[in-house]
């Protein structure tokens, strides 16, 4: 061993193997002060033990006789009645009362219903479902047309194509409800009355599958593969009014503003065009806007329910981004990585959110808020990408269209009870405006 004696010393913090009390609250001094008062013999007279209690209290804020000889720990003694600490607390803290904290609403992770949807056509541009204001849901499976009535659980076939190798590519609701419009991939687009369950018209005009179709009241806006949209106005005979010329590769996002005063749609050519309700000066329609900001092919279009001039636009596999739009001025409001490919957005009605479906990896669903963009919730469950969204007439439940060939409705913009009474109370005294026939 080495020479020299060490110099022991306190460590600096408590050992771990002995209890060590805190002598700070002891009161040492008083403890003494007791022990050596037991041993006085004296009897004090009762004038001098109040006098001693009141001094006791006056010094120390409290009454020696009730004090405890050891106090390792547990709460401090209560002053009496008016007493009064020079070292009294300067501020206090006040918590925030419970019933004023927001508390975030509930979304089920989990779907609502999950339905079959085989033989779906695992398609990126083509627009397969689509939620009536009568709560029919149309679904696009291959070579027919399905309706599942929200309301009984009822389904219905409502068309099968005559060649085997036609299939139907895209389905869009009329406002009302009553009409459902059929785009198909041998270039027709079809018209069907739901409660006949009869075709009325097959209106020919493109040269190429229709993916893509959108209702202005009584016009019907149909995207092809040539990249032309075409106007039908379905009273007439001669349903073609006007082409328009904006993209070179397929429409596969389409959507009319709901005030009817733009157009947007979107292609494979990575464009999204905004096009005017009504013909320029030279009798020809021209894009007001025109955003060539994304990188991959532009499916998600969404017009914002309550800023009729704001669009959400979601791109594809080599793009991955949500960009927000100001179709007025042409600015980009935001823009979000969503770190895969976007097929659809939808508005919430009830709040001020957004959902979008992706594709690879994650196949999700995401709840976004806005305008901050902050992602609200995920909601996972499809074991291949998203294809398609579209909302219930109460702008409650989300239903989404698949690869896995499924259908799952999810309830993830439930409106509170009171705010959906007032909702209902202001929807019923609005009646629809359009009640005009189709021939």
């Amino acid at each position: 061993g080495k020479s020299g004696s060490k110099i022991q010393s306190t460590p600096t913090k408590a050992g771990g193997d002995r209890y060590i009390p805190n002598r700070s609250t002891m009161q040492m001094e008083m403890a003494n002060f007791l022990l050596t008062k037991e041993n006085d013999p004296a009897e004090e007279s009762p004038t001098k033990k109040e006098q001693q209690k009141a001094w006791a209290v006056n010094l120390n804020g409290f009454d020696i006789e009730e004090a405890k000889i050891l106090r390792l720990s547990g709460k401090p003694q209560n002053a009496p009645e008016g007493y009064q600490n020079n070292l009294k607390v300067l501020y206090s803290q006040k918590m925030t009362p419970g019933s004023s904290r927001k508390n975030g609403r509930y979304i089920p992770s989990m779907p609502d219903r999950i339905l079959d949807a085989p033989e779906i056509r695992n398609d990126y541009y083509l627009n397969l479902i689509d939620w009536s204001s009568q709560n029919f849901l149309a679904v696009a499976l291959d070579n027919s047309v399905y309706l599942w009535n929200n309301t009984s659980g009822e389904i219905i076939q409502l068309l099968q194509m005559e060649h085997p190798d036609d299939y139907v590519s895209s389905v869009s609701w009329i406002k009302e409800g009553n009409y459902l419009a059929v785009g198909t991939s041998n270039a027709e687009v079809q018209l069907w009355d739901i409660q006949q369950q009869k075709r009325l018209r097959n209106m020919t005009s493109h040269s190429s599958r229709v993916g893509s179709l959108s209702w202005n009241s009584y016009i019907l806006s149909s995207g092809a593969r040539t990249g032309h949209i075409h106007h039908h106005d379905v009273r007439v005979a001669e349903h073609h009014v006007a082409t328009l010329a904006g993209h070179t590769q397929e429409v596969c996002g389409l959507r009319w503003s709901l005030d009817g005063r733009y157009l947007a749609s979107g292609g494979n050519d990575n464009l999204v065009n905004i096009w005017p309700c009504t013909q320029g000066d030279s009798g020809d329609f021209a894009p007001v806007q025109t955003f060539t900001q994304h990188q991959g092919a532009v499916k998600a279009v969404a017009w914002c329910p309550w800023q009729s001039n704001v669009l959400a636009t979601g791109g594809g596999t080599s793009d991955r981004h949500i960009r927000i739009w100001n179709v007025c001025s042409g600015t980009c409001l935001s823009a979000v990585d969503a770190h895969s490919q976007v097929c659809s957005i939808l508005w919430s009605t009830n709040y001020k959110e957004f959902i979008s479906g992706h594709g690879f990896a994650q196949n999700q669903l995401v709840v976004w808020k806005y305008p901050t963009m902050a992602k609200v919730t995920e909601l996972r469950g499809h074991t291949a990408r998203v294809l398609n969204l579209t909302m219930s007439p109460d702008g409650a439940t989300v239903a989404s269209a698949a690869a896995d060939e499924t259908l799952r409705l999810w309830r993830c913009f439930e409106m509170d009870p009171v705010k959906k009474k007032e909702k209902e109370k202001a929807n019923s005294a609005k009646s629809s405006i359009i009640h005009q026939g189709i021939r």
